[in-house]
Order: structure tokens, then C-alpha cells, then sequence
């Protein structure tokens, strides 16, 4: 062969290596941003996929899914609105904990919609919620969790008067709802968007 043919089957292996080289340095960067962004919300995702790559797809997927809906602050009047609701709930915490839970998860759910948020079944409520509050989806989980349990318990237990969800775990899932709220409640410029 000619000296030439082998500059060019060189030149061809080094372009796929720096291709390579390039690409992996690529997917790290995005891996990364993706684990900045997103915080334990990575993880969850990745682990619920079993793979990496469809854990990543279906965080890129929620931004996505985010970015063409129409996010918006509540208005001044809206947030003291819904604060003050939140006072009132958190009061009638002391006599209804289970009465004052599932008015916490009311009053998630209604900021949500006014914010534009799609209310579609509870985990797409929670992926949406996980693009712009990361740090705090996890509390929603929670908390639903132990909402759902009330629920289940007073189908179970009609006439019974027994539950096995304790003055506690309805005070964990309170505190898990305030989480949320607060952020939600937070004015525009102040969002946690995991941008990309």
C-alpha cells in the first residue's frame, strides 16, 4: 500500500477516537448537570428506569414536557390568600390532623393549578414538580404517601375507629406538605428550574 493510503487510515482512526473521546466527555457533562439539576430526583429516576440512559431520557423528558406548558407565579393577592389558608389549616392541625393532611393536600393541589400545573394522576403531578422544585419532590412523595394511608385506613376501618397511621406520620406528612408549599408559594425569579 502507499504511504498515503496510511496517513489516511490514521487520520480516519484518529477522527474516531476524538469522536469517541468527544462523546463520552459529552454524556459526562450531561450526566452531571443532570445530577446538579436535578439532586435526588436523579437517583430516583435512574433507579426506578433500571438504566441510565431511560433514567436520564425520562429527566430530559419532564423538562421538556415543563417547558412547553405555561408555568406561572401566583399573584400577590393569590400567595396571601394561600398562605393564610395554610394558617388555618395548620390550626386545625391540633384537633383534625388527618382532617387538616387532607387539607394540606387540597391546598397543594389548587396551588398547582393556578400555577399551570397539568393535574393529571399524582406521579405526573410529582415528575412535573420535580423539574422546578428538585429539593423538595421528595417531601410531596412523602407526604402523599401518608395522605393515601389515611385514605386507605378510613376505607379499611369504617366503623372501626382504628388506623394504623400514627399522630405522627400525620405530622411528618404535614411537615412534608409545608415543604412544598413553600416553595410553590415562592414569587416568580425564585423558581429551581433543572434547566439544561
Amino acid at each position: 500500500m502507499d504511504a498515503w493510503v496510511w496517513i489516511v487510515i490514521a487520520a480516519v482512526v484518529v477522527i474516531v477516537i476524538v469522536a469517541i473521546i468527544g462523546y463520552a466527555v459529552m454524556q459526562q457533562r450531561r450526566r452531571a448537570e443532570l445530577r446538579d439539576s436535578f439532586g435526588p430526583e436523579y437517583e430516583r429516576a435512574v433507579a426506578r428506569e433500571g438504566d441510565v440512559r431511560r433514567g436520564e431520557s425520562d429527566l430530559m423528558a419532564r423538562r421538556e414536557r415543563l417547558n412547553k406548558l405555561d408555568i406561572r407565579p401566583l399573584s400577590p393577592s393569590s400567595r396571601d390568600a394561600y398562605a393564610r389558608n395554610w394558617e388555618q389549616t395548620q390550626a386545625r392541625f391540633v384537633d383534625d390532623p388527618a382532617g387538616a393532611l387532607g387539607q394540606a393536600d387540597a391546598l397543594i393541589i389548587a396551588v398547582m393549578q393556578e400555577r399551570g400545573y397539568p393535574m393529571d394522576d399524582f406521579e405526573q403531578r410529582a415528575a412535573d414538580i420535580s423539574v422546578d422544585h428538585p429539593n423538595v419532590v421528595q417531601h410531596y412523595r412523602s407526604a402523599h404517601d401518608v395522605s393515601t394511608r389515611v385514605g386507605d385506613d378510613r376505607d379499611a376501618s369504617v366503623g372501626s375507629g382504628v388506623s394504623d397511621v400514627s399522630t405522627e406520620d400525620l405530622r411528618q406528612g404535614f411537615v412534608h406538605y409545608r415543604a412544598l408549599f413553600a416553595e410553590l408559594l415562592e414569587p416568580e425569579g425564585t423558581e429551581h428550574r433543572a434547566t439544561g
